[in-house]
């Protein structure tokens, strides 16, 4: 069953953000803010339709593909061993982009705010978040960390998450510095998401190879 009690919060959470988004529109004028410069100051602009629509729109689609995913998995058995974690993904998303919604529409309404001293932080807790829950995470094809050695063996795919949650809160962590060097922003919430990731499969690899290199001892040990 896919809708059950507890999918109630990331639920509402959208369609409050649909509520709010047509109670607004009135009030909206005909250009929304879209995007942001590194510097938090606004470079491009939708029009109101898109701009009012986009976001819930957006926000939806994520939600409904998290949640239809288990279905399509070849290894849907293994998200009932982290249905929990899973469940708070897919409520860390909506909230972030909920969030990132109100606040282009409140931006839109003329409130002078810098973006960075909200999406650094919202950021941050992405990844602390992620972090926390990745070491709980069962193989799978679509969530974590997905690499040819991950998939490969179950045990390189559980050392490999235990090793990306400890990396990924780091990252949430130093985000937060970008709050405190407005120069560099960008290249220190950039590089520290992307060291993220990248060292993370470099793990995978690295830990893959060590397993396969112990497991071939003990077969020749065996033998």
């Amino acid at each position: 069953m896919l809708f059950t009690k507890k999918e109630f919060l990331p639920i509402f959470l959208i369609i409050l953000a649909f509520i709010v988004g047509f109670y607004l529109y009135p009030q909206l004028p005909e250009k929304i803010p879209s995007h942001w410069n590194a510097k938090g100051e606004i470079d491009s602009w939708s029009n109101r339709n898109f701009g009012v629509l986009f976001f819930p729109g957006i926000t939806l689609a994520v939600y409904l593909f998290m949640l239809f995913i288990p279905l399509i998995d070849p290894l849907k058995k293994n998200y009932q061993k982290f249905s929990i974690p899973y469940y708070w993904f897919r409520v860390i998303f909506v909230v972030f982009f909920v969030s990132l919604y109100f606040y282009t529409l409140y931006a839109a309404l003329g409130t002078n705010f810098n973006i960075n001293y909200f999406i650094i932080p919202a950021i941050s807790i992405l990844f602390v978040v992620l972090g926390i829950f990745m070491p709980k995470i069962k193989k799978n094809y679509f969530v974590g960390i997905r690499t040819p050695w991950t998939l490969h063996s179950e045990e390189v795919w559980n050392v490999t998450h235990k090793f990306s949650g400890k990396i990924f809160i780091t990252a949430g962590l130093i985000s937060c510095l970008g709050l405190f060097f407005s120069e560099y922003t960008f290249l220190i919430v950039m590089a520290a998401i992307l060291s993220a990731a990248f060292i993370s499969v470099i793990y995978s690899y690295f830990a893959f190879k060590k397993i396969e290199g112990l497991n071939n001892k003990v077969e020749n040990k065996n033998n």
